[in-house]
């Protein structure tokens, strides 16, 4: 510790090694650059900016890394591609950890402001949140002036099921089942992980959210390759799906919205989902709009049912979409006060050690 500053420094716990603002001039004496400055920064840089069109993003080189070594180690026997699997996936998680550790700390040598810019835009481009609600909104759009078949191809570029049939209901469930799990994978879990490891560590969660996404399937080609990749994901969502629930429920108070039923639907339902963790989110939300999420999916040109979220008291119907929303984004915000909790426990509890 700086017996100068007085606190840890700056990125102690957020990938910019040794930053202290009172060596740059024009800062008061002893200031120090806490990692909740860039967390809260990069927040709201996300949300006022999200994924500019055009604009390169990591995920889509680490997309581009998946599916490279998917190609070429995915074959032999099944015990063959676990192992293989499992190696592309240590190297991709620690691959990114390290890559975007080395980015900062060079930036930060370069110039100490340099190295927070970096880390901000990292911690941006790590969350979803502006890009969900877009997302969800491009759907309801086409909805909302009677063009279903627009609404399926919008939804077949944010969901992995095939929307090609797909009626206005289960086209709104998607959407709902959408913008319910991925306020987990796309805000709370980068948000939480960059609380705790800055840049680094949100990057080292997206590329097991990204692994997930593309190889942990549950069918003959991916069930031995991307095994360890599912079970990643799993570990990594674990808690963040967890604090999902009080933070949605929270959210549908200040919307007004039945958080007794979402209480009980939660307790019921969470479990029979076929994910450890996807069932937290989404069975809150079904019982907070008073509606029922889950049943049959394509997947891949194979069946998949998924288990039954909620009570059907009522049709799916395509104004789900905007409550849906709305619900998020208050969701998005409060998933902020956690998240720099978190921060601030951390830096007293290593200024206390060290």
């Amino acid at each position: 510790m700086d017996s100068r500053a007085g606190f840890i420094p700056v990125s102690f716990l957020g990938g910019i090694p040794g930053l202290h603002l009172s060596q740059q001039p024009g800062f008061l004496p002893g200031a120090v650059l806490t990692p909740g400055c860039a967390l809260l920064l990069g927040f709201i840089l996300d949300r006022v900016l999200g994924d500019p069109a055009g604009w390169p993003h990591p995920v889509i080189w680490l997309g581009k890394a998946v599916s490279w070594g998917e190609k070429r180690l995915n074959r032999g026997t099944a015990r063959a591609r676990k192992r293989k699997g499992t190696l592309l996936a240590v190297l991709l998680i620690g691959g990114s950890y390290g890559v975007t550790w080395g980015l900062l700390k060079l930036a930060a040598l370069i110039y100490p402001l340099l190295g927070l810019a970096l880390q901000v835009v990292l911690i941006a481009s790590a969350l979803a949140g502006k890009s969900l609600l877009e997302a969800g909104k491009r759907v309801y759009l086409p909805l909302k002036e009677g063009d279903l078949p627009r609404a399926r191809r919008t939804l077949a570029g944010f969901v992995s099921r095939d929307t090609s049939n797909l009626s206005e209901g289960e086209v709104v469930r998607a959407t709902v089942e959408t913008l319910a799990e991925n306020f987990v994978d796309g805000i709370l879990s980068p948000l939480l992980f960059a609380a705790v490891g800055g840049a680094p560590l949100a990057w080292a969660f997206k590329a097991v959210s990204t692994l997930d996404s593309m190889v942990g399937y549950r069918n003959e080609r991916y069930r031995s390759f991307g095994w360890f990749s599912a079970r990643a994901d799993d570990w990594a969502n674990y808690l963040p799906a967890r604090l999902a629930v009080p933070i949605l429920l929270l959210a549908g108070a200040g919307q007004g919205l039945d958080v007794r039923s979402a209480l009980r639907v939660w307790r019921r339902d969470a479990k029979s989902h076929p994910s450890p963790n996807g069932g937290n989110p989404e069975s809150v939300v079904a019982g907070l709009l008073g509606i029922q999420l889950g049943g049959m999916n394509i997947y891949h040109g194979e069946l998949s049912h998924r288990a039954e979220m909620g009570d059907a008291l009522r049709p799916l119907q395509k104004d789900d979409i905007p409550t849906t929303l709305a619900l998020v984004r208050l969701a998005t915000w409060l998933s902020l006060l956690p998240a720099l909790v978190l921060v601030l426990v951390l830096v007293l509890t290593v200024n206390r050690v060290l």
